[in-house]
């Protein structure tokens, strides 16, 4: 479903992301990880079609992120780390507002309507303002336009920041119920969801993938937890 071919991205002097490349399938739920500034969030963008790489390419679904982001946009769910909403607009004004967007029509876009706001746990504030909900049921929002269009790509860019335990939780659980259907890629810096949730690890830092591999064999190779595992292969390689 996702082929990364040697992507890369620099800001003025800086190498964001320096020739990476790796494959995704349906049923990868793929932990992104690395510190603050790897980048994971430039690397996602570009998947998204959001920021156009200096070199290399990416195929989702067959579609090519340079020759076709249109047809990329179509079959992915991006939640940005900052997902942007209409302050001013309420939560079903903007969800109808993502469904025009998506041409989502009829009888399709009330049962899409039905199914996110229900798997989002967004009914007590579908006729609130965006601008009056707490910073959770924003992500949560965030996360019900993501779905709307029910992609069969997701990228989640720390999907339960700013959520309390009981949101992250369901969060979870959402994201293994729709494992086995899609090809999920999730940013997080919370190691315990990565074991939770993630059949596959990817390790970044300065740009570059260090680790491809699962979490369980991470734990198992290296005898520590998966925490000291990140802090080991992340100071190490980068003081090297």
């Amino acid at each position: 479903m996702i082929q990364v071919q040697h992507l890369r991205r620099c800001f003025g002097p800086v190498v964001a992301v320096d020739d990476i490349s790796f494959a995704a399938q349906q049923g990868d739920v793929l932990g992104f990880l690395g510190p603050n500034g790897a980048g994971k969030s430039t690397a996602m963008k570009m998947l998204a079609c959001f920021l156009a790489p200096d070199g290399g390419t990416a195929g989702i679904c067959g579609r090519d992120i340079l020759t076709d982001p249109v047809g990329v946009r179509q079959v992915i769910g991006y939640l940005a780390e900052n997902a942007p909403a209409y302050n001013e607009m309420t939560v079903a004004g903007f969800l109808n507002f993502v469904c025009d967007a998506r041409r989502i029509k009829g009888r399709a876009r009330r049962a899409a309507l039905d199914r996110v706001v229900s798997m989002c746990a967004i009914e007590s504030v579908y006729h609130q303002t965006i601008e009056t909900l707490s910073k959770g049921y924003r992500r949560r929002v965030g996360l019900a336009q993501t779905l709307i269009h029910d992609p069969q790509v997701l990228i989640l860019d720390e999907p339960t920041d700013g959520l309390d335990p009981n949101q992250k939780h369901e969060v979870r659980q959402l994201i293994n119920r729709m494992a086995k259907e899609k090809c999920i890629i999730i940013s997080t810096h919370i190691l315990e969801e990565v074991e939770q949730v993630c059949n596959r690890t990817i390790i970044i830092a300065r740009g570059r993938i260090l680790v491809d591999s699962t979490p369980r064999k991470l734990v198992e190779e290296h005898g520590c937890s998966l925490d000291d595992v990140f802090r080991r292969i992340t100071t190490t390689r980068r003081s090297a």
